[in-house]
């Protein structure tokens, strides 16, 4: 049966194709193998490397995998390990603290979130598992970006239009600069923050979880009503959500948490 999206149907058997090739392939050899038009294939290469699903090597003439393309597959590969380590404790942490917590990881320059577990209670939230959002945005993005090189941050984030707002009133982070002045606060004080720029009134608290080298694998977050929750409640939601991030690094890297509480 014919696709009813030839467009996309071809641009996913170009990856696909790149993806079986144990060396990068010349357009001549994709057009052969696909049966597909010449022009065709470079307008679908030209989207995937834009992208950054695809790569050309100029001096091969010839196209390979992109840095994407990598990221997807190993935010697969870590995504279910991570979700079910992270779910029990996702809702340990909702328990002792009574708000909304979640788990997320990068992905391009959004955050995935893999874990969601609500408060009773407690109102709906946009950040339910499958969901992406912008990682400038949020607290569990802001967490992540504070671990990661300059340099990738900076390409993550190439141009002004790289940084779109959900709320018109939000004036948090709107270009590189504001997000390095943030990223440096996130580093300093061990934590990030948000404060309406996801949804109007929430705000949110999130921890990075490192995996064994050091990189920052996931973020685990609490989000609630702002105005409902004062500055010493904000205290012991950021102790337990810490000393459950620890667990969480813990579990990751293989051994018992050495943290009492």
């Amino acid at each position: 049966m014919a696709s009813k999206v030839p467009a996309a149907d071809n641009t996913l058997r170009v990856l696909k194709l790149l993806a079986s090739r144990k060396s990068p392939t010349p357009a001549a050899m994709i057009c052969t193998l696909l049966q597909l038009p010449r022009s065709t294939v470079y307008q679908l290469l030209g989207v995937l490397i834009e992208q950054g699903f695809a790569t050309h090597y100029p001096e091969e003439q010839a196209y390979g995998l992109g840095l994407s393309a990598f990221e997807l597959s190993s935010a697969y590969t870590r995504q279910e390990p991570l979700a079910r380590l992270g779910a029990p404790l996702v809702a340990q942490l909702v328990d002792k603290v009574g708000q909304s917590a979640h788990l997320a990881v990068l992905h391009g320059a959004d955050v995935l979130y893999i874990v969601e577990e609500r408060a009773k209670g407690r109102p709906s939230l946009v950040t339910d598992v499958g969901v992406r959002l912008p990682s400038h945005l949020t607290a569990s993005g802001r967490a992540i970006l504070a671990q990661l090189p300059k340099s990738q941050v900076r390409a993550l984030y190439p141009r002004p239009a790289s940084f779109i707002s959900r709320s018109p009133d939000s004036t948090t982070i709107t270009d590189y600069a504001s997000l390095r002045r943030e990223l440096q606060f996130t580093a300093e004080r061990g934590y990030a923050v948000e404060q309406g720029d996801v949804t109007e009134e929430f705000h949110s608290l999130a921890v990075a979880i490192l995996d064994s080298s050091g990189w920052p694998a996931a973020a685990l977050a609490v989000t609630f009503l702002g105005a409902r929750v004062d500055q010493a409640q904000r205290a012991g939601i950021l102790e337990d959500l810490k000393h459950t991030a620890d667990q969480f690094t813990a579990r990751l890297h293989g051994r018992r948490s050495t943290t009492r509480r």
